[in-house]
């Protein structure tokens, strides 16, 4: 058994019964998942919406290429500098490049998942740079020296009394200051660092093939100024971000709006073709795109998971999870988390160290049920579960134990050959398989076939 897993199973049994977690969680997705589903019914006919939705990004990953050409092509001749990152690694020392040419010491960066990918602020931080996080969500756990919990919402664990104390011993600003204070507060404090940073960084969330322009979704404000303020632009997006037109956002940013947060759409949209031109008053000198693979080709390769890449990161399956709600984003020690992040950090990361993950799952098939581009989540990861057997990460006393069970229930009579009192007895030898918070329920004395059959 891999240390990533013991640390899952670990994690997992002491979280899953954390009272405080447990509520925390659920008041802040229930208030999600009652806006989705005001949202949705704004539409007429949203399960088009979504047939359409998959179409388009299915498209986009089976012409993956072409579309990726067209953008670099079409950016690039808006002024932009296209940047080709085969690994995390490489897309840091692109970054590492940018930074020394322009003699950079403040940074400010929007909400993006894939930076977090490549632990960029750690990475720019040992370089001596101040990197900071200019999404209020991304800003709480920054100072809190934590990681981001959930893919729309980073701070979904924290209540509002947390942030508070949190704010009250890392600023001394007023115990129990209401939200609205600590906004006002945050919304001072980065003003200034927007005015002073000398490099902004953006994620995207849809790359536009035939304008060549990056498509940033957010509903604080705070991406706008991120590359506008600064005189340098970086935006670092996954292969898979791409879409093939302009005209295609009309659809998918409403979807994205809705499963994310419930909204009609996102308080701010923003298309960024490139940097300042001639004439123009606002925006950065210079303009950096970095493409990242950072193993999304292996997934690409797939025969069946390859469709995880159509994901548009709405963070709709983490919430409809009944897994995720309860052992929550950090148990699963990955960027990525819940379902999504399930099915695609085995590829990410290493099947071998990962590919438990792919067991964190009842297989209820909710994820698929609300995935807006119709992802068929959870027959991948049974899929990734085939596969880590076929490869040979499966655990032994796991995989003799499936045999047996195989065995047992294919004949009725060999699941009734041993009466019940044997059965309890097999049962007690082993480790508790419902953990320490639960018992394992007691056979009966028959089976029901064999109290079936007496009683005819």
């Amino acid at each position: 058994m891999t240390v990533t897993k013991n640390k899952f199973i670990h994690d997992a049994d002491q979280i899953a019964f954390n009272k405080k977690h447990r509520s925390t969680i659920k008041f802040n997705i229930s208030r999600y998942d009652a806006a989705v589903e005001r949202g949705k019914k704004l539409y007429s006919n949203l399960e088009l919406a979504r047939q359409r939705g998959s179409w388009i990004k299915e498209r986009v990953i089976n012409n993956l290429h072409d579309y990726l050409i067209q953008f670099e092509q079409n950016i690039t001749a808006n002024g932009a500098e296209v940047i080709w990152a085969e690994t995390g690694d490489e897309a840091i020392r692109a970054v590492q490049g940018i930074i020394q040419e322009n003699q950079a010491r403040l940074i400010v960066k929007s909400k993006s998942m894939t930076t977090e990918e490549i632990e960029f602020n750690e990475h720019v931080e040992h370089l001596g740079v101040e990197s900071l996080e200019t999404d209020l969500g991304e800003y709480i756990v920054q100072i809190a020296g934590e990681k981001p919990y959930h893919i729309v919402t980073p701070a979904m664990h924290k209540s509002k009394e947390d942030i508070s104390s949190l704010f009250h011993e890392k600023f001394d600003t007023p115990e129990n200051s209401t939200p609205e204070f600590i906004t006002a507060y945050v919304r001072k404090l980065l003003r200034n660092k927007f005015m002073r940073a000398d490099i902004g960084v953006t994620g995207s969330n849809f790359l536009i093939a035939d304008i060549g322009g990056i498509a940033v979704t957010e509903n604080e404000g705070n991406a706008v100024m991120t590359f506008s303020f600064p005189k340098v632009h970086i935006a670092i997006a996954g292969i898979e971000k791409v879409i093939p037109s302009m005209k295609d956002l009309g659809l998918l940013w409403p979807l994205l709006a809705v499963h994310g947060t419930g909204q009609n759409i996102s308080v701010y949209n923003s298309i960024v073709t490139g940097p300042r031109k001639e004439g123009e008053t606002d925006g950065p000198e210079k303009m950096y795109v970095i493409l990242m693979d950072n193993k999304r080709s292996e997934l690409y390769q797939q025969d069946d998971q390859y469709l995880a890449l159509k994901c548009i990161r709405c963070g709709a399956c983490l919430n409809a999870c009944p897994i995720y709600k309860n052992v929550g984003g950090y148990t699963y020690s990955s960027t990525y988390s819940g379902p999504i992040g399930s099915v695609i950090t085995p590829f990410l990361k290493g099947m071998e160290e990962y590919n438990h993950l792919s067991s964190a799952c009842s297989v209820c098939g909710k994820c698929t049920e609300v995935c807006p581009v119709k992802i068929p989540l959870h027959n991948l990861l049974l899929y990734n579960r085939r596969d880590a057997v076929e490869q040979g990460f499966g655990n032994m006393t796991w995989n003799m134990g499936m045999k047996a069970f195989e065995f047992a229930f294919m004949n009725r009579r060999r699941l009734d050959a041993l009466s019940g009192k044997s059965k309890n007895r097999l049962a007690g030898l082993g480790k508790n398989a419902l953990g320490d918070q639960k018992e394992l329920p007691k056979f009966a004395d028959k089976s029901f076939s064999q109290q079936w059959k007496s009683k005819k």
